[in-house]
């Protein structure tokens, strides 16, 4: 089977460590509530670094390995996989650093009023004024809550951080790709 396309792929974590003799793999997800990397069925590994500016995507596509998971299961805070033909812990060390893209179409459907943080790149954020604020170029989280970079989605330059929080966030509408803020535009 080949692999799909780099950007059908999105990455859930990184192998940090191998766990145990047995060969399973300690990944440090992205995501405090990994679900979707828990419940893959296979997963496509890289050993090149995120964002290496100096890798063609031909070559970090031809760089991609497909492991079927075996199990997968957290513990303390990391998730520990086990993946089809890694059987000792050093086939498990020479993973470590790789990063883990499953395909989006094998997420699990989101509970209605959830969503998947990739989802929501490439969203227009307007605000309550009916303002464009600009376009979500990146979800990360700061520990209490998500947070989403809007801005210019061309140049990757940043114009808001904003807290991802109901107080904020007054609609999500995936199908028009629109997310409606309480937000003003000459806040920073």
């Amino acid at each position: 089977m080949s692999a799909p396309s780099l950007n059908d792929l999105i990455e859930l974590g990184a192998i940090s460590e191998a766990q145990g003799l047995q060969g399973q793999v300690k990944v440090r997800p992205h995501s405090s509530e990994p679900v979707a990397l828990l419940s893959s069925k296979s997963v496509w590994l890289s050993l090149i670094p995120r964002r290496d500016a100096g890798v063609s995507a031909s070559v970090e596509q031809a760089s991609l390995t497909q492991y079927k998971v075996k199990s997968a299961k957290m513990h303390s805070g990391n998730v520990v996989m086990a993946l089809e033909g890694v059987s000792d812990r050093d086939q498990a060390l020479a993973l470590k650093g790789a990063r883990i893209l499953v395909a989006r179409d094998a997420f699990p459907k989101a509970e209605s009023d959830s969503y998947y943080w990739v989802d929501l790149i490439g969203c227009n954020a307007i605000n309550l004024q009916n303002e464009t604020l600009g376009e979500v170029i990146d979800v990360t989280e700061n520990g209490a809550h998500g947070v989403i970079a809007i801005g210019d989605a061309q140049t990757k330059t940043i114009k808001y951080l904003v807290p991802f929080v109901k107080e904020v966030v007054q609609n999500v509408d995936l199908p028009k790709k629109v997310i409606a803020l309480d937000w003003q535009s000459d806040w920073q």
